[in-house]
């Protein structure tokens, strides 16, 4: 199953889901069927059918979360706290002086640099997600930012470029 966001279900949805399927063992243990348990408690037959198999064969503890599914990340905790550290202290600090912008590519270079291993570019982008940042909005202001030139461009070039 998909989800919107591309991320699954986070820890908080995981628990309501697995409150759901344990509110379905105490209806099954009282006698209720699975169609009675599905309609009651909004959720597919198939869904209750399978919760109801489940604790017949091994009792509520097999309704348990199994946790976030997939293959856990290769990007460990110490790796997204350094990689944080690193985005602040901007592009320049890790050797792109050309500009002060961090780009898919150079975040994935930096993390190859110093971690040995490469993430691609979606994947990094999840991580980046993941972390708060985004890749289409500039958090600081540039580097190269010159108050004086706009305060001169606004006095002087605007006005003309206004009166066309």
């Amino acid at each position: 199953m998909r989800y919107p966001d591309g991320g699954g279900l986070t820890a908080k949805q995981r628990a309501q889901r697995e409150r759901v399927r344990f509110e379905a063992a105490e209806m099954f243990a009282a006698g209720a069927p699975p169609a009675q348990v599905a309609r009651r408690l909004r959720v597919s037959r198939k869904s209750a059918c399978a919760w109801h198999a489940a604790w017949r064969a091994d009792g509520a503890d097999a309704l348990c979360s199994k946790g976030p599914s997939g293959c856990p990340s290769r990007m460990k905790p110490s790796w997204r706290a350094w990689l944080e550290q690193a985005l602040e202290e901007g592009p320049a600090a890790h050797g792109w002086v050309e500009d002060q912008r961090w780009t898919l590519e150079r975040v994935v270079t930096l993390v190859a640099r110093r971690f040995h291993v490469r993430f691609s570019k979606p994947q990094m982008s999840r991580i980046l997600h993941q972390m708060g940042w985004s890749v289409q909005v500039p958090v600081h202001r540039a580097a190269e930012r010159d108050e004086q030139a706009m305060a001169t461009w606004v006095k002087e070039t605007w006005p003309r470029v206004e009166k066309r």
